[in-house]
């Protein structure tokens, strides 16, 4: 665009959260950042002579004018150009005390610029950041946002976790879209995890001087290994059934299904792209997952599934009811489907429990699962696992195992791939 203008300014509006920023096209690094609650600030984006990325406020909008605030830009341009560095430097007196929220709008901003590195030592994936934000949105901010970074303790860090286990941040879903706030251990734990390491960054780029959360105690969640026993699967079968029968979304269904045949996360089975499915090797290539690219083998009957689901011109195998994206309402099938039967303390992550269970229960090792489950390799040995007919013989064999069980057919609906690699196991023999 081109130079910032006192009307371009006026018109710029607060952002329904985080912050927004307007650029000067002629005068490289000056702009004006907005905040949700409507405060527009005049600020200064550059490179210090070490290479880091910096930003300072000018001046605030209303009490400074813009063209007040340019010629001070400028002026900083020039101390900037002679090796000074103005963020260490305290020479403005309107310069505003960091709050907590306000650092967590900054991390937002540089990790979607890619500014920040996260696992592996690359741009932290925008599924972590949805994540972040979630917890920011729902628990940080409401608990901390408006404190100063610098007088944090652990004593308040740990307090806010408190709160959070108790559920003083819960809320309930509000209208016919959108998750539910909850609180209790596991979200609690999850979340000083995410402000630890906003406080990291913030540390390590020169925005504080020190993480006032190192040294916080996360509270030990205690582990769900819920998981579905032989008749509760045949519950779920049945309950499945019936809700088709119902008019249930098929869509639904059919994900709830490949979830419990496969032992997928919920977010790589909605988000599972048709241009992924590998149909001669029964695999899914991922391009990149919670532990990077990879290959999940799934069993025939899971791969069958998939080539029956309506072809759309969505990339997705379970498309939205309308827009561009995936299936977004499978927690609320999956609960309406649950409450048929009875089904109590399950959840979606339950079917990836009950995949395994199934699968260790045929008499397969942990290394075979932890592949099936696409488990980061914790070894020299793992990293070895690719496609071969052991493990895609165990894929099937567990698929089928939870078809036959959820169809209550015995094995007779055996995978033509399974029956194939018995015929071929009993001609060698």
């Amino acid at each position: 665009m081109g130079k910032l203008t006192i009307k371009a300014v006026d018109a710029l509006r607060p952002p329904a959260s985080g912050q927004a920023f307007l650029w000067d096209g002629e005068l490289k690094g000056f702009g004006v950042r907005v905040t949700k609650a409507g405060a527009k600030t005049f600020i200064l984006q550059y490179r210090n002579a070490s290479g880091k990325s910096r930003r300072i406020n000018i001046g605030r909008h209303g009490i400074m004018t813009l063209e007040l605030a340019r010629g001070e830009a400028k002026i900083k341009l020039g101390a900037i150009a002679a090796g000074e560095d103005p963020a260490e430097i305290d020479d403005e007196g309107d310069t505003e005390p960091l709050t907590v929220a306000a650092l967590c709008d900054w991390y937002l901003s540089e990790a979607e610029a890619g500014r920040l590195l996260g696992r592996r030592r690359r741009p932290i994936k925008a599924s972590s950041l949805r994540m972040d934000k979630s917890r920011i949105e729902a628990h940080i901010k409401p608990l901390l946002g408006r404190r100063i970074v610098s007088t944090l303790n652990l004593g308040d860090i740990e307090g806010a976790q408190a709160d959070i286990v108790a559920g003083k941040t819960s809320k309930p879903r509000t209208g016919s879209r959108g998750g539910v706030t909850t609180g209790g251990e596991g979200v609690a734990s999850r979340t000083m995890s995410t402000l630890h390491a906003i406080l990291e960054h913030a540390v390590r780029l020169g925005k504080i001087e020190g993480n006032p959360a190192r040294g916080v105690r996360k509270i030990a969640s205690t582990p769900r290994d819920r998981r579905l026993n032989r008749a509760e699967i045949e519950y779920l079968g049945r309950a499945m059934l019936a809700a088709e029968k119902d008019g249930e979304h098929p869509t639904g269904l059919a994900a709830i299904r490949f979830l419990l045949l496969t032992g997928f996360r919920r977010m790589e089975g909605l988000g599972l792209e048709r241009a992924w499915l590998d149909e001669e090797e029964g695999a899914i290539r991922f391009p990149d997952t919670k532990s990077g690219a990879q290959i999940r083998v799934i069993g025939q009957s899971a791969v069958d599934l998939l080539l029956a689901q309506p072809k759309t011109k969505s990339p997705f195998f379970f498309p939205a009811d309308w827009g561009d994206g995936h299936f977004i309402g499978l927690v609320r099938v999956f609960d309406r489907v649950c409450a048929r039967v009875g089904l109590e303390d399950v959840t979606l992550h339950t079917l990836r429990h009950t995949f395994a269970s199934v699968a260790a229960d045929l008499g397969f090792s942990e290394l075979t699962i932890a592949a099936l489950l696409g488990h980061a390799a914790r070894g020299v040995t793992q990293r070895y696992i690719h496609i071969d007919e052991a493990l895609q013989l165990a894929a099937d064999k567990v698929a089928d195992e939870i078809t036959s069980i959820l169809d209550q057919s015995g094995r007779g609906r055996r995978s033509r791939r399974s029956a194939r690699q018995d015929a071929t196991h009993a001609s060698a023999t």
